[in-house]
C-alpha cells in the first residue's frame, strides 16, 4: 500500500515538474535617482514578481565626436555613480533581487548612442582610453557586489565596428576583474552584426523591434508581425549556442506604439493604454516559453512606484498602468 501511495505521488511530482515553466530573468531597469532606495522602493518589484534588476550607472559625453566620457562627477546624480549604484544592488539583494550592472553613456541631448564615432586615430585611442576606465571601473563594481550579469556596453554600433580589435581586448581586461556572466546590449537593428557574440554569455539585445503599423494594435496582429524577426532572433541563438536576453523591452502608453517602439520623443503624447498592453502581451506570449530565451528587462522603472507613470502617462514605464498587471501575471508564471 505505501508503495502505491509512493508511486503515485512519485508520479504526481514528475508531470507537475514536467509542466512546471522554465525559470527566467523577470527583470526591471531600474532608472537611477537623486537618492538612495529603501525597502519601500524596492517592494513594488517583488510585488510584479521580478528576480532581476538592471542597475544602471552612467557616463556623459558632450558629443558623438567627443572623445571624453565624464563619470562618477559631483554634478551626477546618486544612481548614475559607482556609491549609488553600489548602494542601488546591495539594497535589491538584501530582498532576493539579482543584479545586472549595466553602465550606459548618454550623449548630450539625448542624440543615439550607436551615432558615437571619433574623426581621427588619435580621437579614438582617447575615447578607447576613456571608455575603458569607464567599464573597468564598473566591472569591478559588479565584482564587488557579486553581481549576476556585466553588461559591457550599450548600443555602441560604430564603435563596435570600427574598432573591433579594442573590443576583443577590453573583453579579455574585464574577464579578469569580473567572474560572473557577460552580455552586450546590442540595438534591435545590431544584433546581426555584433562580432563578439560567442565571447558573450548572453546574447543581448534591447527590443525595440517594429511589429504594428496601427494606432492600436492587436495582440495578434503584433505577433504575426513578430515572426520574421523571431526567427532572425533565433537563428542567432543556434549560430552562437548562446540564449537570447532581452537587454531593454517595453512599449510606450501611445498610438501608434508597435510601430517605431524605440521612439521617446515627448512630441508622441496620445496616451494608449490599450496599445501597451496588447503589444507587451504579444512579445510575451512570443518569447517567455521558448528554451533559447533567457528572458529580459523591462524598460523602465523608476524608484518612486506611487508617483511613476499612471493612466494619464505616455512614457515607457509600466507603473500604475494596466500593462503593470499583465507583467505581474507573466512574471509569475516564470519565476
Amino acid at each position: 500500500m505505501r508503495r502505491n501511495i509512493f508511486l503515485v505521488l512519485l508520479t504526481l511530482f514528475i508531470l507537475q515538474s514536467c509542466n512546471a515553466q522554465p525559470k527566467k530573468i523577470n527583470g526591471v531597469s531600474f532608472v537611477a535617482s537623486r537618492e538612495a532606495i529603501s525597502q519601500k522602493n524596492v517592494m513594488p518589484v517583488i510585488n510584479i514578481n521580478a528576480n532581476f534588476a538592471a542597475v544602471m550607472p552612467f557616463g556623459f559625453i558632450r558629443d558623438i565626436t567627443h572623445p571624453e566620457i565624464a563619470f562618477n562627477t559631483q554634478r551626477q546624480w546618486l544612481g548614475e555613480t559607482k556609491n549609488g549604484a553600489q548602494q542601488y544592488a546591495v539594497e535589491l539583494q538584501k530582498h532576493g533581487i539579482k543584479i545586472m550592472i549595466k553602465p550606459q553613456i548618454w550623449v548630450s541631448h539625448g542624440v543615439y548612442t550607436g551615432h558615437i564615432e571619433m574623426a581621427t586615430e588619435a580621437n579614438w585611442k582617447v575615447f578607447e582610453q576613456s571608455y575603458s576606465k569607464f567599464i573597468l571601473e564598473y566591472a569591478k563594481l559588479a565584482e564587488e557586489v557579486n553581481a549576476d550579469i556585466f553588461c559591457i556596453g550599450t548600443e555602441l554600433e560604430k564603435f563596435v565596428a570600427n574598432r573591433p580589435e579594442y573590443w576583443n581586448n577590453l573583453i579579455v581586461e574585464i574577464k579578469k576583474i569580473y567572474n560572473g556572466k557577460f552580455t552586450y546590449a546590442a540595438n534591435w537593428d545590431e544584433f546581426k552584426r555584433t562580432p563578439f557574440w560567442a565571447q558573450m554569455d548572453y546574447i543581448g539585445i534591447d527590443a525595440y523591434f517594429p511589429v504594428s503599423e496601427t494606432k492600436t494594435p492587436t495582440v495578434a496582429e503584433c505577433m504575426a508581425n513578430w515572426g520574421t524577426h523571431k526567427a532572425v532572433i533565433k537563428s542567432t541563438s543556434e549560430t552562437y549556442k548562446k540564449p537570447i536576453l532581452f537587454t531593454e523591452f517595453g512599449y510606450r502608453s501611445v498610438d501608434f506604439t508597435g510601430k517605431e517602439p524605440w521612439r521617446s520623443d515627448r512630441a508622441m503624447d496620445s496616451v494608449n493604454l490599450e496599445a501597451q498592453t496588447n503589444t507587451s502581451e504579444a512579445l510575451f506570449k512570443t518569447f517567455w516559453m521558448e528554451d533559447w530565451f533567457a528572458g529580459g528587462f523591462i524598460w523602465k522603472w523608476f524608484h518612486n512606484h506611487e508617483k511613476s507613470g499612471g493612466e494619464n502617462n505616455s512614457r515607457f514605464t509600466p507603473q500604475n498602468k494596466p500593462v503593470e498587471q499583465l507583467i505581474k501575471s507573466h512574471y509569475e508564471a516564470y519565476k
